[in-house]
């Protein structure tokens, strides 16, 4: 088409308005719709084992019957097909097989729009209105569904032995509970494995009281093949330490030092946030854990301490698990310092899911949130790949990988210091 100029012919007929690309009677789906077309009529060939008005075909014991109309929805609009058929009915084609309702993309443009925070009735009109498809609601929730089975796979795939550290933060989602939407905790799993590499571990929605829900949840990650972690970081959740201490007796739950200071801050003016902040820093920075309650005193004394002992008992009330912190090496507390290695994927998730109102059931939030962070690495792979072939030097704009295969800078020195710190644990998987 380029070399025959017809290209240019097609696009000039496009921008003087005379021809629509897709939507019916569009350019594109047209050009499919001959395309398929033709294959269908190559595979009846194939199977019949002549071609159409080649005398070879005659007193063969199946040949052509005509065809059979049936429209197809793509990602360039509806497809009315002719079909050809064959009188022993035999013909089974498989470019567009017997039953088939969609062709081409479509089914991954529709979960991509899904991934992508759109409900199932926004994706319904936005069909309609950009490539003319009507699809049914019904229609829609089947394909969304489809994924269904793949997100319980991958929620029961087996895990590694041991990860160092895990992270854990959640975000809230509203999910419809017999009459009432209510406010639900959908928490994220986040491990890093003996390589430094971040993996998405699970996603759990939840739905009961705080101790009872954890000591699920780590029953199933033990179930999956966790057999050991050894400094888990999270955000002061009812029950989730007791249940972490009941299946790894072991492990070091560990309050996250940047939520400690948010949740300190929300007690403190906009104008004295700055001082309290610099006031808070000998806290988290100090040495040993007796420098650091001398440093929470020195606050406690001082007039922004007195001005604001809501802030002073956020740190006094989650003491007991804010020093483990400070037992640790300088490499070490980089890591656990903050859960921003999953707090920056739940900034992505939020915003896919604010325009959302409520979901139908747990099942859904996992479903979505799954497709979301499978979306948004696809899309950031993407973005690595055209810059791949760029020369060296050159600047790079794409995005790294947000989370899952992420890996963990300064993991070397970490690894080290934690190799010293458990050397019991580490040992056996290590060498």
């Amino acid at each position: 088409m380029v070399d025959a100029g017809l290209f240019d012919d097609v696009m000039s007929r496009i921008d003087a308005g005379n021809l629509q690309l897709t939507g019916e009677g569009g350019f594109l789906p047209e050009m499919v719709k001959a395309v398929l077309e033709r294959g269908l009529q190559a595979e009846l060939s194939e199977h019949l084992g002549y071609e159409k008005g080649d005398p070879a075909g005659r007193g063969s014991p199946n040949s052509r019957n005509g065809t059979t109309p049936k429209t197809l929805a793509s990602e360039v609009g509806d497809l009315r097909l002719d079909g050809p058929r064959d009188r022993a009915g035999s013909f089974e084609p498989r470019l567009v097989p017997k039953g088939a309702r969609r062709v081409g993309g479509l089914d991954e443009m529709i979960i991509s729009l899904y991934a992508g925070g759109m409900t199932i009735r926004d994706i319904q009109h936005h069909l309609a209105r950009t490539i003319g498809t009507d699809l049914s609601h019904e229609t829609i929730s089947k394909i969304t569904d489809a994924v269904a089975e793949e997100v319980k796979g991958w929620q029961a795939r087996p895990l590694e032995e041991i990860y160092p550290i895990v992270y854990l933060d959640a975000l809230v989602v509203k999910v419809r509970d017999g009459h009432q939407v209510k406010n639900r905790a959908a928490h994220i799993a986040i491990g890093v494995d003996l390589d430094g590499i971040k993996h998405v571990l699970g996603i759990w929605v939840q739905a009961t009281e705080g101790a009872k829900f954890w000591a699920g949840v780590c029953a199933e990650l033990k179930n999956r093949g966790v057999q050991d972690v050894l400094i888990v970081c999270c955000d002061g959740l009812t029950g989730f330490p007791e249940a972490i201490e009941a299946t790894w007796p072991q492990t070091t739950v560990q309050t996250c030092v940047v939520h400690l200071i948010r949740a300190a801050m929300r007690f403190v003016s906009y104008t004295d946030r700055k001082r309290v902040a610099v006031a808070l820093r000998p806290i988290y920075t100090a040495p040993t854990a007796d420098t650091a309650e001398n440093a929470l005193l020195s606050f406690a004394d001082s007039d922004l301490g007195k001005r604001y002992p809501a802030a002073v008992a956020t740190w006094e009330n989650a003491w007991e698990r804010f020093i483990p912190f400070l037992a640790f090496p300088p490499e070490v507390r980089k890591i656990i310092y903050t859960t921003n290695a999953i707090e920056s994927l739940n900034y992505q998730l939020r915003k896919i899911i604010k325009n959302r109102g409520h979901f139908p059931n747990d099942d859904a939030v996992i479903k979505l949130l799954w497709l979301a962070i499978r979306d948004i690495e696809d899309k950031r792979a993407r973005e690595r790949v055209k810059e791949a072939g760029l020369p060296k030097g050159t600047s790079r704009k794409a995005p790294g990988k947000l989370v899952e295969g992420a890996t963990v800078q300064g993991w070397k020195a970490a690894l080290g210091a934690l190799a010293i710190t458990y050397p019991d644990r580490l040992a056996q998987h290590i060498n």
